[in-house]
């Protein structure tokens, strides 16, 4: 597994999705990979969502869903091209049907990560993502 070391997510809930668990257990498993973590928490409007992504400078969102609050999921992914954030991707965690997860991918969300996902996958991922959308330098100076 790989460190997540000068890489800044957001991690959240959206809409009225209060279940906070895996979204906890998740921005704990990060930070402890070396993520600096922004937890907004349940109950957030894609709105608030990309305020902080701009407001942070994040390099990554993650959404934990165990409601089906997709549609406000997709308004993210919108909402944060809109704003310029083509290269924040949206990634996502929970208990999400396989063919609505199919669709979350088509309409941009970048994965998807299943229960039972392991910490180096989704690690793994996230610093890659990273890397590539920085061009690799920023974080190999970090350590990363």
């Amino acid at each position: 597994m790989q460190s997540g070391r000068g890489i800044k997510i957001i991690v959240s809930m959206i809409g009225l999705d209060g279940h906070t668990t895996g979204g906890e257990v998740v921005a704990r498993m990060l930070r402890d990979a070396g993520f600096e973590v922004v937890y907004l928490g349940p109950n957030q409007t894609p709105e608030r969502i990309v305020h902080a992504a701009l407001q942070e400078d994040v390099d990554a969102v993650g959404i934990s869903s165990h409601a089906s609050n997709y549609g406000q999921i997709v308004a993210l992914v919108d909402m944060l091209r809109q704003k310029g954030l083509t290269n924040v991707p949206v990634v996502c965690g929970g208990n999400i049907p396989k063919h609505q997860a199919r669709r979350l991918r088509e309409q941009g969300v970048a994965e998807i990560f299943p229960p039972g996902s392991s910490s180096a996958a989704i690690v793994d991922f996230l610093v890659g993502t990273a890397r590539k959308n920085r061009g690799g330098l920023a974080l190999a100076a970090a350590g990363g």
